[in-house]
């Protein structure tokens, strides 16, 4: 057996794993590692300017490509700053490996310079973490990671590494096989399976609520998704983490639900008689009150992770399995006992009546551009060219969400359970890292932007041509929103004050800068940035007052939706208000 330094040891298993693109910043803590870095040509580093950049850039990478993202850090401040972007990925099951730097086994205890308990801090916003004290057990530890990582309901593990561990000698062979502890769900129970197609086939008010769960399940679980509501007639509403799961361009489509979903899928929602949950977990954006949500239907769950179940919502029928696997098992049963699609025709003359109400219309504006214009004209504009699609963390985000259409899975990133401002940027690079020939775009906020802005420089460095295309209107527009509708109009601290000059910031950076105020020049500055052969900072100035509707109060049922054209008192009480 080959005696080899723990470094060499991991870089061999990543190697192994398939890993091409690794996110990270170097410091003491990691320099063996990074050495043997060097002395490779398989693997791509990729410099960051901010451990939380190279996080939010593996998450990036991972959603667009299916792959786990792999993160290297050093230690104590190397691993804190990555902790943000490790709670986004564990919140939205996304799977990351973090390797960071540890100082040595001899120690740690002692308040040693650079020294943080990173396996108790992640502990709770990780999947599964190790701290490796002997170079001999890192390779099974990589293999073991990269499992619990992608199987079941993916997720990020972090691998805390020693500096001496990384040093050190081990006798080890690089393909013995690692002990695997970790078995995740696959098939549903076929009498669950059989029950489900049986509500299925006979419900009157049916609907597919869809999550996240789907496209991580695989594009095969996105096409059981579609196959599956054509076969049965029923509608489509999905989750902010699972647009693309259905085609937006679908006829069973109803939009996005919940807070800033539309109408027509929080109506449906409400009153429906059979729900299927379908790799979604009940999130508080999505239910609304919850002794109000969809009262009397028949609730199958179908998920992966058993904590999950009955979390939030009690329901009827819970099957745990992978959700894809679940979905091609109800397709299966359904045709081989040649069920019909229902034409649930009162059920569709309902829905139809709930989009008459057109509830994503909003003031149009000769004088300004509108957030909802600008959206829609840069998805006109792109529409035909497959884009991935990340955002920032705001109102700019919800506005994406509900205007710019998706038809395919792994094309939308955006932080969703975590909600983290400045994701966006780093997760475009990530992206764009992931797909070289692909048009990523960046929809952010002129607040959420500045977070991990100095990631403008990652993309320099590594030629990315990824297109940062922000709505300025400049507040830090959700928390503006809240304060109109929740504290009578008392803007604390949330005017964006002494705004840099994004062109000139572009400019800086050796992008390009585009500044656009008026909405007959839109789609020509729109041209503009496609055109240009690298990265491009759009400044769109927008509305300064525009508010986000629909819009389910905090606290309120789906059936209490706010629209553009309501009245709203300005103020809400105190349980309302501790539920925003």
């Amino acid at each position: 057996m080959p005696e080899k330094s723990g470094a060499e040891i991991l870089i061999d298993c990543l190697i192994e794993q398939g890993v091409d693109t690794v996110f990270g910043y170097p410091g003491g803590a990691v320099l063996p590692i990074y050495d043997a870095l060097f002395q490779q040509k398989k693997i791509k580093h990729v410099l960051v300017r901010h451990e939380a950049g190279a996080a939010h850039a593996a998450e990036g990478y991972a959603r667009s490509t299916g792959k786990p993202g792999v993160v290297l850090v050093t230690s104590g401040p190397g691993a804190t700053n990555a902790v943000t972007g490790i709670a986004d990925a564990f919140m939205d099951s996304i799977p990351m490996i973090v390797l960071t730097g540890q100082v040595s086994t001899t120690l740690i205890g002692t308040d040693a310079f650079q020294e943080a308990d990173t396996v108790g801090i992640t502990r709770h916003c990780s999947k599964h973490n190790y701290l490796v004290k002997d170079p001999a057990d890192l390779a099974a530890t990589v293999r073991e990671a990269f499992t619990i990582a992608t199987k079941g309901r993916p997720g990020p593990v972090v691998i805390d590494i020693p500096k001496n561990v990384q040093v050190a000698t081990a006798r080890t062979d690089i393909k013995n096989n690692a002990p695997n502890r970790f078995h995740a769900a696959g098939e549903a129970d076929y009498v669950a399976i059989n029950k489900a197609v049986d509500l299925l086939a006979n419900a009157k008010a049916p609907i597919f609520y869809t999550g996240g769960g789907i496209i991580n399940s695989g594009p095969q679980a996105s096409a059981a998704l579609r196959e599956l509501a054509e076969l049965c007639g029923a509608p489509v509403t999905s989750t902010l983490m699972g647009l693309g799961a259905y085609p937006a361009s679908g006829d069973a489509w109803l939009g996005m639900l919940g807070m800033h979903g539309t109408y027509e899928a929080n109506m449906a929602m409400n009153q429906c008689d059979v729900m299927f949950c379908l790799g979604a977990r009940f999130d508080d954006r999505v239910t609304g009150r919850l002794d109000a949500f969809s009262p009397d239907s028949f609730k199958v769950h179908i998920d992966i992770d058993r904590s999950s179940i009955n979390k939030t919502i009690r329901v009827d029928m819970p099957i745990i399995a992978d959700v894809g696997t679940a979905i091609q098992q109800m397709i299966d049963v359904w045709k081989a006992r040649k069920y019909k699609p229902q034409p649930l025709t009162e059920w569709w003359t309902r829905i139809k009546g709930w989009r008459a109400v057109e509830c994503l219309n909003y003031p149009a504006s000769t004088a300004e551009i509108m957030p909802q214009f600008a959206i829609e004209r840069l998805y006109a504009a792109t529409k035909d060219k497959a884009p991935i699609i990340t955002t920032e963390v705001g109102q700019h985000q919800m506005w994406a969400a509900q205007h710019f259409h998706f038809d395919a899975p792994n094309k939308w990133l955006t932080s969703g359970g975590l909600g983290t401002m400045g994701y966006g940027l780093p997760a475009a690079i990530g992206a764009q890292m992931g797909h070289p020939d692909a048009l990523v775009i960046d929809i952010a906020g002129e607040a959420s932007i500045q977070m991990n802005i100095q990631e403008m420089g990652t993309a320099t460095q590594y030629r990315l041509p990824v297109k940062v295309f922000i709505l300025n209107n400049e507040w830090m527009g959700m928390v503006r929103q809240w304060q109109e509708l929740t504290y009578e109009s008392r803007y604390s601290e949330s005017y964006s004050d002494s705004l840099p000059d994004f062109v000139a910031l572009a400019e800086a950076y050796g992008w390009k800068g585009i500044r656009c105020e008026k909405p007959e020049e839109l789609d020509a500055a729109i041209a503009e940035m496609l055109a240009y052969d690298g990265p491009v900072m759009f400044d769109c100035r927008v509305s300064k007052t525009a508010n986000c509707f629909p819009m389910i109060p905090s606290g309120a049922a789906h059936t209490e939706m706010i629209l553009n054209s309501d009245e709203v008192s300005g103020t809400m009480d105190d349980e309302a208000k501790a539920l925003v």
